[in-house]
């Protein structure tokens, strides 16, 4: 599985000697992690992680702000409750914000409690999954009926999208509400199934149609368009464009693919 960002970019905070120990584990799955911990800690937090352990004097909440600043993944053995408490006064939207996955103490279960598919916090929790034996409790929509991600589509490939706020709302629902959507795909890698968004080992859905080409479709038959494609907007003729407008979402592959 692929991660979505380094593990030098991702912070383990745990607040207790259990939790400690487990973070230990999951430091060596992602070498490079840094563990954070109470100073009071410091001697187990130490053997747990050698060289990679930061301990702080004061509240577990004060080291929010940094570890916003510095870290795109953080790893919280915290109680849930506590956990978005903390972070809470911190967030500043799905696009800036660090994916957060909260394990139990007991490492049973991996929870994603922010920017899951954005800030990676999904694709973090599947991969800390398969190193501990725990259970992934993915929340959105498009992870737990294993659907199309409109805002992953083709990331893991060096895709980028473009989209009115409107319109990726609206695709992403026509998506998980299994109305018809058309795939247009006329560049790029044709293995984006396979690494799409945590991966994905099922059938396509079935209400994703793919088709080759834009120009013939009839927007009246489909809750929204995805087009694969590196070609300007303004070759649709203007009507097609009206009247896809808000809910086409627009790929552009890098020059190398397709």
């Amino acid at each position: 599985m692929n991660r979505p960002f380094p593990n030098q970019r991702i912070a383990v905070v745990a607040i207790t000697r259990h939790g400690i120990a487990l973070a230990g584990r999951i430091i060596a799955t992602l070498p490079g992690a840094q563990l954070y911990a109470p100073d009071k800690f410091r001697a187990e937090a130490e053997v747990a992680a050698p060289g990679a352990a930061v301990c702080y004097v004061g509240k577990t909440g004060a080291q929010i702000p940094a570890l916003f600043e510095h870290f795109d993944g953080i790893v919280a053995i915290v109680p849930l409750g506590a956990m978005v408490r903390m972070i809470a006064p911190h967030l500043k939207g799905k696009e800036r914000d660090p994916g957060v996955v909260v394990l139990d103490g007991a490492g049973h279960y991996a929870i994603p409690v922010l920017s899951g598919h954005l800030g990676g916090a999904n694709a973090l929790a599947e991969c800390l999954a398969r190193a501990l034996g725990a259970l992934p409790v993915l929340t959105t929509a498009s992870d737990a009926h294993e659907t199309l991600a409109v805002d992953l589509l083709g990331r893991e490939l060096g895709w980028t999208f473009t989209a009115t706020k409107q319109a990726l709302l609206r695709a992403s629902a026509a998506v998980v509400n299994e109305e018809p959507v058309a795939l247009v795909q006329e560049a790029g890698s044709r293995d984006w199934w396979a690494h799409h968004a945590n991966g994905r080992s099922n059938a396509l859905p079935a209400n994703i149609r793919l088709l080759q080409n834009i120009d013939g479709i009839d927007p009246s038959s489909y809750g929204a368009v995805l087009w694969i494609t590196r070609r300007k907007h303004d070759v649709l003729p203007a009507t097609l464009h009206e009247a896809i407008l808000d809910r086409l979402v627009v790929y552009i592959p890098p020059q190398e693919q397709g």
